[in-house]
């Protein structure tokens, strides 16, 4: 019997992991998706974490231990009894019954923490949106969905940033791949659909060969770059796309990613897959994004990769 292939998606709160989330779990065929957040293994709600002085970013704020057992049992095919916690109430729910699917997709803050944790992983992904970009993305989010006022939205960001900067974005070290979705420098509005997308491509998993982009670089403005860089100190290749990509340079990319991998083609059609690089536009409106589409197909392409090892 074949094990479920794991997918991580680890960043700080609002980096943007539900909307990545979604449009995967949309090409993969939502009836073969499991989607598991980590926020559902805090061990205190929100009126605790604020009688005691503790964010939801801290590790000691959620049960861990349980949280990779149940990674552990995910990865073996088995159910778990998942908790679950609400941050529209900000209480926790009934737990409830989850049978493992084709693929997992487990999405949160601490989820590459532990040793154990990261082990359970066949594809690991860290969203790193420039602070303010993400602080945007929070106040926007908490205030339409979660019932914060900005100002209070602004003051949870302060008291979290020493979590975040200590449990958070140290965790970048352990993924395959780092999604950093930034506004090019004359564009200011971060709720548009020209945010440029830059990919960290470390070495731990075999990437689709994407050298032949060198020879699309007209020049160097091109909308498309692949590149050497180093991450953390060490050496990885960057590929950059940009929200003002055209559409036939977004699908000569598109099918260099799937060019070898015969299965994968009718994905890179973009009328079957309708849902690839949707996000929510400032005034709720759907729109397009070429980089958020690119960023979704190559992180499923390693997920059906995956599945070519077992």
């Amino acid at each position: 019997m074949s094990r479920p292939i794991i997918l991580g998606i680890v960043g700080d709160s609002a980096a943007g992991k539900t909307t990545l989330t979604k449009g995967i779990a949309q090409v993969l065929g939502p009836e073969d998706v499991t989607v598991i957040c980590t926020d559902d293994y805090h061990r205190y709600d929100r009126k605790q974490r604020a009688e005691i002085g503790i964010t939801a970013l801290h590790p000691d704020c959620n049960y861990l231990d349980i949280m990779q057992q149940h990674l552990s049992l995910l990865r073996m095919g088995q159910p778990i009894l998942k908790p679950v916690y609400s941050h529209k109430t900000g209480t926790f729910e009934p737990p409830v019954y989850v049978k493992p699917k084709k693929f997992v997709i487990v999405e949160g803050l601490l989820g590459y923490s532990t040793r154990t944790a990261r082990d359970c992983y066949d594809v690991k992904v860290f969203l790193a949106p420039p602070e303010a970009l993400r602080a945007k993305w929070k106040i926007k989010r908490d205030t339409q969905k979660r019932g914060y006022t900005e100002e209070e939205v602004l003051a949870e960001l302060k008291k979290r940033e020493p979590d975040s900067e200590q449990f958070i974005r140290p965790q970048r070290q352990w993924s395959d791949i780092v999604v950093t979705f930034y506004p090019p420098q004359e564009d200011l509005n971060p709720f548009n659909s020209h945010l440029n997308v830059r990919l960290v491509l470390r070495p731990t998993i075999p990437h689709p060969d994407l050298t032949p982009i060198l020879g699309l670089e007209e020049n160097s403005m091109s909308a498309i770059r692949l590149g050497l860089d180093r991450d953390m100190g060490k050496p990885v290749d960057v590929l950059e796309v940009d929200g003002h990509a055209t559409l036939e340079q977004v699908n000569k990319l598109e099918h260099l990613i799937c060019s070898d991998m015969p299965h994968l083609r009718s994905i890179c059609d973009r009328e079957s897959n309708p849902e690839l690089g949707k996000v929510a536009g400032t005034t709720g409106e759907t729109i397009q994004s070429y980089p958020l589409a690119l960023t979704q197909l190559l992180i499923t392409y390693h997920m059906l990769k995956a599945t070519q090892m077992y």
